[in-house]
C-alpha cells in the first residue's frame, strides 16, 4: 500500500512549525535569562559552554544521521528501477523459448503490465490513483503468470522453458513488491520528534545565553531559524522523492527504454 498521507504537505508544515518555534524559543530564552539578569545582576546569567556544546552538537550529528540515511534510501530507490528494468528485459527475451503461438499474447501483456508500472509512479503524488494503477499492475501480474505457465507445458515450447521463463517472471513480480516496500522504509517518526526537540532546545540555550549581549537582530534569528527549517524540510523531501521538490523520476528513464525496446 503506498502512504495515504501526502509527505510533501508534511514536510512544509514541519519546516513551518520548527521555523517559527525557533523563533520563539530564542525570545523566550532571551526573555528568561534578562529575568535572571534582573533579579541577580550579570552574574546571575549561569553559563555552561558544555551543556549547548553537547547540544548542538547532538543537534548536528542527529541531521547529520538523518540526512546519511534519507540520501541512502534515495539511492536504493533509484537503485531498485534500474534492477526493475533489468528483471522486466530479462523475462521479456525469455519469451523466444514459449510456443510461438503463445509469444504475441504474452508480448502484448508485457507491454500493458510496464505501461502499468511507469503509469503507477507517475501519477504521484496523486496517491488514490497510484494506488489503483499498482492494483492494475498486480491483476496483470495474475494474467502473465496464468499465460506463461500454460505456455511452458504446451510441446513445441523449448524443453527448459520453465526453468527459464517461470524463475525470470518471479523475479520481475518480486522486485515490484520490494519498490513498494522501500517507499514506507523511513525513520520512527520519534527520530523526527527528537530532532525537532533538538532544534527548540538549542533555540533556547542560544537565546538564554544571548541575554547579556546586544540584541543580535532579526537577521541572525531569521538565519538560524531558516537555515535549520530548510534542513529538516530537505530531509523529509528526500525521504519521499516523488511526492515534493526533490525527484527520482528521471530515472524511470531505463523503464521506457525497455518499453521501447518491446515491439
Amino acid at each position: 500500500m503506498l502512504q495515504v498521507i501526502n509527505p510533501a504537505v508534511v514536510g512544509g508544515v514541519v519546516a513551518a512549525i520548527v521555523f517559527i518555534g525557533i523563533i520563539g524559543f530564542l525570545a523566550v530564552g532571551r526573555h528568561i535569562g534578562r529575568r535572571a539578569i534582573a533579579r541577580h545582576g550579570q552574574t546571575g546569567l549561569a553559563s555552561s559552554g558544555s551543556i549547548e556544546a553537547a547540544v548542538f552538537a547532538l543537534l548536528g550529528l542527529l541531521i547529520a544521521f538523518t540526512f546519511s540515511g534519507a540520501l541512502s534510501r534515495f539511492d536504493e530507490r533509484r537503485n531498485l528501477v534500474v534492477a526493475e528494468a533489468n528483471a522486466i528485459g530479462t523475462a521479456y527475451l525469455r519469451i523466444d523459448v514459449l510456443a510461438p503461438s503463445t509469444q504475441p499474447q504474452l508480448r502484448e501483456a508485457f507491454r500493458q503490465y510496464l505501461d502499468s508500472r511507469l503509469a503507477t509512479y507517475r501519477k504521484l503524488p496523486d496517491l488514490q490513483a497510484a494506488e489503483h494503477e499498482l492494483q492494475r499492475s498486480q491483476q496483470l501480474q495474475t494474467e502473465i503468470w496464468a499465460q506463461a505457465v500454460a505456455a511452458v507445458r504446451l510441446p513445441d515450447s523449448h524443453a527448459s522453458a520453465g526453468m527459464l521463463v517461470l524463475p525470470a517472471l518471479n523475479e520481475m513480480f518480486d522486485i515490484t513488491t520490494v519498490r513498494v516496500a522501500a517507499t514506507q522504509m523511513h525513520p520512527p517518526t520519534i527520530i523526527f520528534m527528537m530532532l525537532v526537540g533538538l532544534a527548540f532546545a538549542a533555540a533556547l540555550l542560544a537565546g538564554y545565553q544571548a541575554a547579556g549581549e546586544r540584541d543580535q537582530g532579526w537577521l541572525h534569528k531569521v538565519g538560524f531559524a531558516g537555515i535549520v527549517a530548510c534542513t529538516i524540510y530537505v530531509i523529509l523531501d528526500i525521504e519521499y522523492p516523488r511526492l515534493g521538490l526533490i525527484r527520482v523520476d528521471a530515472i524511470d528513464q531505463v523503464l521506457a527504454n525497455v518499453r521501447a525496446g518491446m515491439k
